[in-house]
């Protein structure tokens, strides 16, 4: 393999990625509104050359090269979060700006700066005939990520080409990964918390039964279970606990790699018949992230047993939402929010395909544009820090490789520090970087390599009927 040809074919292109990656950012794309992002991704598909696009019922914008049985698959996000106070961007966050180096706005790292990378990586391939013989590539520009991780991977499996689930051989997730190597995450789940109190006029209190009052007492806690210690002094134990091998024997390593549980409360509600009356319920979201050991079941007892919440008694219930938001197709895909944690072995075919690439074409240690201006450098993320390693958010990878075992594994354009944050940029040497790796992987994928189990740990699923 040319790699010298292939970096050339990437640095070619990268004002074609850095103008594809301002035409996404110039359309909004919210989870559920992707529709004119979407148009443009296509247009751009057809016009380097794939040879078929398409857009699934869900609304996943899918191109593919080739014609081979086996599917090597590359998966982008192409929604995102909404921008928040306009004061805090010191420029518009769907117009930005771009300079030699960077490029600005809402999308950038995360993460369609990876759906930019996806592309020209794929053009790369055509170009210089790198599909190996009985492969076809799918990039995949898939929705509502943002919303509910994995569910348009779980629309793709189950009712967009259900036979291709056992075709596919790996994806590539571009989600930004600081120019690491990433091969697991921990997982999430959405948990809300219901507490019943009694209403009456607020001259009187003492009359009623104040919720809000209730939930009070229980936020203490769900703070102290994120925050406290897990020594015998701990009436609560904290989530550090599960880096314990005496709380975690069997997976307190595979724990340490991911890094521990936490949980923070993200959204309250109430209800009360006026501002001069008590509140007669209060519910609270919980964003429960989950590191290896912990099961989703084990997550909600956790917080049942949580003393304010046993105090209450029958007034509280814990209970894991669902997600049924209509797609921009109109599509309801209604799945559980239960995002399973994941972790593939170092060993494991797939990621050492990614290794090898990186190794030939760019050495050992991650890359990225240096910048004296720290708002605008890449490497005081990256220096010193493994190739491989693992996310600290979460990704589509809940559902292809946590919920189906379809093997996963990350390399994106873009910091995790700029995800959902004002002044969002990306680099445009992370494009180039990322364009060529994924060129280069198909080619250096050893299918002979591959075993029946890759997963170094795959969580438990719950026991509802989720297809």
């Amino acid at each position: 393999m040319d790699f010298e040809a292939i970096k050339a074919a990437a640095e070619g292109y990268r004002a074609d990625m850095s103008r594809f990656l301002r035409d996404m950012i110039s359309h909004p794309s919210e989870s559920c509104g992707e529709r004119e992002v979407v148009s443009c991704i296509k247009a751009e598909m057809e016009k380097v050359g794939f040879d078929s696009v398409e857009i699934d019922g869900l609304g996943n914008v899918i191109g593919w090269i080739g014609d081979g049985d086996r599917i090597i698959a590359i998966d982008s996000h192409i929604d995102t979060v909404g921008v928040g106070n306009r004061a805090n961007w010191e420029a518009d966050p769907y117009q930005g700006y771009e300079t030699e180096d960077i490029i600005f706005g809402r999308g950038g790292s995360d993460q369609e700066g990876g759906m930019a990378a996806a592309v020209y990586g794929g053009r790369i391939m055509k170009d210089l005939h790198l599909i190996p013989a009985g492969y076809k590539l799918m990039v995949v520009g898939s929705v509502q990520e943002e919303d509910c991780d994995g569910m348009c991977w779980q629309y793709i499996v189950n009712q967009g080409f259900p036979a291709a689930k056992d075709k596919i051989e790996f994806v590539i997730s571009t989600e930004p990964t600081d120019g690491g190597i990433y091969r697991g995450h921990r997982g999430r789940m959405e948990i809300r918390v219901d507490v019943k109190g009694i209403s009456c006029h607020g001259s009187a209190p003492q009359r009623g039964d104040n919720a809000i009052f209730k939930m009070a007492d229980i936020l203490q806690d769900v703070r102290a279970l994120n925050e406290n210690g897990d020594g015998p002094s701990n009436q609560i134990k904290g989530l550090v606990k599960m880096l314990n091998p005496a709380f975690n024997p069997e997976h307190f390593e595979d724990a340490q790699f991911l890094g521990r549980g936490t949980c923070t409360v993200s959204e309250i509600f109430f209800t009360s018949p006026s501002r001069c009356a008590v509140a007669d319920s209060c519910a609270v979201s919980i964003d429960r992230r989950m590191t290896a050991g912990e099961t989703w079941d084990s997550c909600l007892e956790e917080i049942r047993n949580l003393p304010a919440v046993k105090k209450y008694g029958d007034d509280v219930s814990v209970s894991m939402y669902m997600y049924n938001r209509p797609s921009w197709t109109g599509e309801v895909y209604e799945t559980e929010c239960f995002f399973p944690t994941w972790i593939n072995r170092e060993s494991a075919a797939h990621v050492q395909a990614l290794i090898d690439a990186h190794h030939a074409l760019w050495g050992d240690a991650r890359i990225g544009h240096d910048d004296a201006d720290p708002k605008k450098d890449a490497m005081h993320l990256r220096r010193g820090r493994p190739l491989t390693d693992k996310w600290t958010f979460s990704t589509n990878g809940v559902a292809i490789q946590g919920r189906y075992g379809i093997p996963c594994v990350g390399f994106g354009p873009g910091a995790e520090s700029q995800a959902h944050a004002p002044n969002e940029i990306t680099w445009k040497q992370d494009l180039v970087t990322c364009a060529a790796l994924y060129a280069a992987v198909p080619g250096l994928y050893k299918a002979e390599n591959k075993t029946g189990d890759v997963a170094q740990f795959r969580q438990s699923l719950t026991d509802n009927d989720i297809k």
